[in-house]
């Protein structure tokens, strides 16, 4: 009998609480990896995160062939796959680590029932974050929705066992023997694999950490760490860089409970991926003005910090957190465009896509989410530039026909949209 372990959202071996559990089980071990056809097919072809994926997926199996094992690659439906693959290798159980969006737990709850009819289990471990589901609870039981007491309870909980590493490795005698079998090409699941893409370092940048409080907003020098793509994947381990950050810096230690307390609010409140958390906000009377949204997608709304966020979106697949924070009010503020509508244009484009923090976001600079900005806080994007990016240089790397007569005026006046958002939440929201 030979159990498996369902990488997921974890493509490593290292400091891997579910396949730790799993090899310590005491039967033999073989990992897998499913390209998901159901996430797959809502993507373009050229979709760089799968290129990423795949390259990971091709390191990870050059890892377990040091062990002499293997990771098995399919592509498919998991729902019809996993209990197929259980069924091929008799296993009695499968190992994988859990996953707090509703798609995943639909799925997976689907999944243990068919594995339980053929007498497997599907037993789930706490990976992806520190604090997961109800580890974190006011006194009275309920989940928290301000950020704030939940970071205060988060950081009197944690202790050196929540970020203990998970001795992977000194287990990997347990996985099965196998011959390496080639990785299917990206062609093979209908994504091209001529581009290529300069992704960034693994690596933790210690520096960066130290300083972190007084360099991540600042958009034109590398202040922050550039992880996030390897934490949504899952390549590096959240424990590994919350060691890191309790005792680097208190502040980058702030943004990873934030993403803890995004994945604690889509497990208990799942109509936030799709709604406003606040239900009094899908009142408002959005605009329906295409070529505000058109403009502002391509970063040609004549605010040069909006725009260049938006150019480094669409050129890199990334974008420096205080500009987000910025274009996203913009839309949602100074457009009154849907943030539904930005939600899903940063899940197109965001390599480090994640849903529970990106609908966290959206809705936190709309005011409709859990622990908002305010409605009446409008940023404006020239007071941003001048406190942020005072010499333009961010700007102009992105933005280069800035300051000459190619560069479009704006497309909104300040003082009219801050009036006019003001009016109308106010008339939604009484």
């Amino acid at each position: 009998m030979t159990n498996i372990f369902w990488h997921r959202r974890d493509i490593r071996i290292h400091d891997n609480a579910g396949l730790y559990k799993a090899l310590k089980s005491g039967e033999k071990i073989q990992p897998i990896f499913i390209f998901d056809s159901t996430i797959l097919s809502r993507l373009s072809v050229s979709d760089q995160r799968v290129l990423f994926i795949h390259q990971e997926i091709k390191k990870l199996k050059e890892k377990y062939a040091e062990y002499g094992s293997d990771l098995k690659v399919y592509h498919g439906d998991p729902i019809e796959l996993i209990p197929l693959i259980a069924d091929i290798f008799n296993a009695k159980a499968v190992y994988t680590n859990r996953d707090y969006e509703p798609y995943a737990l639909n799925r997976d709850k689907t999944i243990y029932e068919l594995l339980k009819a053929q007498n497997c289990e599907l037993v789930g471990s706490k990976d992806h974050v520190v604090f997961e589901k109800n580890e974190v609870l006011k006194a009275d039981g309920l989940p928290y929705t301000v950020f704030t007491p939940y970071s205060r309870k988060w950081k009197e909980k944690l202790s050196h066992f929540f970020l203990k590493s998970y001795p992977t490795e000194s287990y990997c005698g347990n996985l099965i023997h196998s011959d390496v079998e080639p990785l299917m090409s990206l062609e093979n699941i209908g994504f091209n694999s001529h581009q290529f893409v300069d992704f960034p370092a693994i690596e933790i940048p210690l520096s960066t950490i130290e300083t972190y409080n007084e360099t991540r907003d600042i958009p034109s020098i590398l202040g922050t760490s550039r992880l996030s793509l390897h934490l949504r994947f899952g390549t590096i381990s959240i424990r590994e860089l919350a060691r890191v950050a309790n005792t680097k810096n208190e502040t980058y230690l702030n943004e990873l409970i934030w993403r803890d307390f995004y994945q604690m609010i889509i497990f208990h409140f799942p109509h936030s991926s799709t709604d406003s958390f606040k239900k009094q906000y899908d009142r408002i009377q959005w605009e329906q003005n295409e070529k505000h949204f058109t403009a502002w997608c391509e970063g040609k709304t004549g605010y040069p910090l909006v725009d260049a966020g938006m150019r480094e979106l669409n050129a890199t697949g990334f974008m420096h957190n205080r500009v987000r924070m910025v274009v996203a009010s913009f839309l949602t503020k100074h457009l009154l465009l849907d943030w539904r509508l930005g939600e899903a244009h940063f899940a197109e484009k965001l390599l480090d896509f994640e849903l529970a923090s990106n609908a966290g976001g959206w809705q936190w600079a709309a005011g409709c989410g859990c622990d908002a900005a305010p409605y009446f806080r409008v940023f404006n994007p020239t007071s941003q530039q001048e406190k942020f990016d005072k010499d333009f240089s961010y700007i102009k790397k992105w933005v280069p026909e800035f300051g000459t007569s190619d560069y479009p005026d704006p497309i909104i006046d300040h003082k009219f949209a801050r009036e006019r958002v003001l009016a109308r939440y106010k008339e939604a929201l009484t």
